[in-house]
């Protein structure tokens, strides 16, 4: 109980410093009086029930849900997904149809290890009857739920909690908590906010090691000062990866970067990875939102041993995994590495081949290196592997400031099958930030020169039914980006041009599927548009524009560029689906406002250029 209400107190609040001071005061308490439960509570308002890379799922559907509600509720199913259908949400379902029904005696009160330990074991039954197995769990936890717990209940299990609380903010109120809890020891000598140090603290470590089972004992027994050293990287967690921003033209690296020395290297289009070499010989792949990829690649965990040299014990690389044809010796377009199956792929059917293009490293024989400049990360790459063409290389790099060679150099890299360069510090601000989009790695694709800059990647919230020749499908979709802060999908343009009738069909019998009763609450649209469906928020389409403008529609960016318009794309057109990125992963409302900004720098220094 004592979650559930803290949950809808957070449900309540929209101010991202009041939702940090009920998180804090609420993990505080657990602090005080029950700390072993302080994992399954920052589990729970994390709305996860595993770190990423264990893969850990609940795997349950809306029909099992609804199943377990109408038996634990004494309700016809059919009562159950009419409800659905006109409040939009399960969990005001579950919460009205358990406090209709009156109780012959009081069951036991759920306790939040009792709620945490379930849920891992609905996500570990597994083969026959493991569905029914799961729905019975799921009965036994609503039986004993009362007054909001139903509510909360059934929005964790969908995985779809959107109570407003980010999890950076959940990172920060665990670190506040943490200096109030701690009556030993004394704030460091050298630190202004005691507090904003602590939030800087637990969010750095989370990034390094994004494990709760890790962070959170360290914390209670030695204290959010000492979290770095005691709770620090090592292969087999994934960090977050570092991510570049984008820039619009060579002059305007030359200027961001005017005192620094810095490397160019060709940005290949493939798939981000993460490869861990344990001192057992162990080897698992991740991809960049830190999914175990390992069954994609059996033949890069087949091989990987036979480019390391001798002395190399464990390692974390970074890098891209790039289709390649060997016979001609070339890069093949991303569309092709996407048709290999996602999982349980077996080597002796593997038809799209792959090499890997290493850029850094991470970790070698024990050593963490995220806080070595990158000249000396690449001395350690480049001495501990051996180049295999077509198997495993180091990206093509070239380290001038001259105009006219990186130009060029942008130019070797497109004729060679490559998205363009990215540019990055080299001996001063360059270490390895990770999950952060850096000033300091820079990104620069071909078609960035005459129009926006970075493709865009968004999620289709709704589509408008087609007319004349489209009838049958959808003729435009609305598409939004995420805002990370808020934790709310925003309107940013409509999409219909510019598709093949292939991909509209392909898309459309796609998203049907994912249709909804009605937008969901943490969509932010103007009541000026009116699709005809709303979709689940699912896939992710990297998408290109002509440019970015202000709109008195579209709320995308509301409040960051203009106070109360947001920022649509003009000309919007979709390049291809993100299967390797979720929702909660699309472009954020922060990088529209940054790429509208650079636009508009761009335009006024050109402006200049010309008077």
């Amino acid at each position: 109980m004592f979650v559930a209400k803290a949950l809808d107190a957070i449900s309540k609040e929209s101010g991202r410093i009041a939702i940090t001071a009920i998180v804090c005061n609420m993990l505080r308490t657990v602090m005080e009086t029950t700390p072993e439960d302080l994992v399954a509570v920052v589990y729970l308002l994390a709305n996860r029930i595993a770190p990423a890379h264990e893969g850990l799922e609940l795997g349950i559907g809306d029909a099992s849900i609804i199943k377990a509600l109408s038996e634990a509720c004494g309700t016809k199913e059919a009562q159950i997904k009419k409800q659905y259908k006109e409040l939009g949400d399960l969990g005001l379902v579950a919460k009205a149809s358990r406090s209709s029904q009156s109780l012959m005696r009081k069951p036991e009160a759920l306790i939040v290890v009792k709620v945490f330990d379930t849920f891992r074991l609905i996500a570990k039954e597994s083969g026959k009857d493991s569905q029914e197995k799961k729905k019975n769990h799921i009965k036994a936890l609503l039986v004993a739920a009362t007054d909001c717990e139903p509510q909360y209940l059934i929005r964790l299990l969908q995985a779809k909690l959107r109570i407003g609380l980010a999890e950076q903010t959940l990172l920060a109120a665990l670190g506040h908590a943490a200096v109030y809890a701690d009556k030993q020891s004394s704030t460091p000598a050298n630190i202004d906010s005691s507090l904003e140090e602590a939030a800087k603290i637990v969010k750095q470590v989370y990034s390094v090691i994004p494990v709760y089972d890790k962070i959170i004992p360290a914390l209670l027994a030695d204290g959010v000062w000492d979290l770095p050293k005691t709770c620090s990287f090592s292969p087999g967690v994934p960090v977050g990866p570092m991510l570049a921003k984008p820039t619009k033209g060579v002059s305007e690296i030359l200027d961001k970067f005017q005192d620094i020395e810095f490397t160019c290297e060709y940005k290949y289009d493939g798939e981000r990875a993460q490869i861990h070499y344990m001192e057992d010989g162990t080897v698992e792949i991740y991809s960049r939102n830190a999914e175990r990829n390992t069954g994609k690649y059996p033949d890069v965990v087949d091989a990987i041993s036979r480019f390391k040299r001798p002395s190399v014990t464990s390692f974390v690389l970074d890098c891209e995994i790039v289709a390649f044809d060997r016979e001609k010796k070339k890069i093949l377009p991303f569309q092709v590495l996407s048709t290999r199956a996602r999982k349980n792929v077996v080597l002796s059917e593997i038809k799209v081949g792959v090499c890997i293009y290493a850029f850094d490293i991470l970790y070698i024989n024990g050593q963490p290196l995220l806080q070595a400049q990158l000249d000396s990360r690449r001395q350690h790459l480049y001495e501990s592997f051996e180049e295999e063409p077509g198997f495993f290389q180091f990206a093509t790099a070239v380290t001038s400031n001259d105009l006219e060679e990186i130009q060029k150099f942008l130019e070797a890299a497109v004729d060679a099958s490559c998205e363009g360069l990215i540019i990055k510090t080299l001996k001063k601000d360059a270490t390895y930030e990770p999950s952060k989009r850096s000033n300091n790695w820079l990104k620069l694709k071909n078609d960035y020169m005459d129009s926006t800059g970075d493709s865009l990647d968004l999620v289709p919230i709704a589509a408008f039914h087609g007319r004349g020749k489209r009838t049958g499908v959808y003729g435009a979709f609305l598409l939004a980006c995420y805002d990370v802060n808020n934790e709310e999908f925003q309107s940013i343009c409509k999409i219909g041009t510019g598709f093949s009738e292939a991909v509209l069909e392909e898309r459309s019998a796609s998203l049907r599927s994912k249709v909804i009763p009605k937008p969901k609450s943490y969509y932010r649209y103007s009541d000026t548009i009116n699709p005809d469906v709303w979709f689940e928020p699912i896939e992710v389409w990297e998408v290109k524009a002509a440019d970015l403008t202000i709109s008195p529609v579209h709320r995308a960016a509301t409040g960051i560029v203009d106070s109360d318009k947001g920022i649509s794309l003009r000309f919007p057109r979709l390049l291809r689906v993100r299967e390797d990125k979720n929702p909660e992963d699309a472009s954020s409302a922060d990088m529209v406002a940054d790429i509208y900004r650079a636009q508009k720098h761009n335009q006024s220094n050109r402006d200049d250029d010309e008077q």
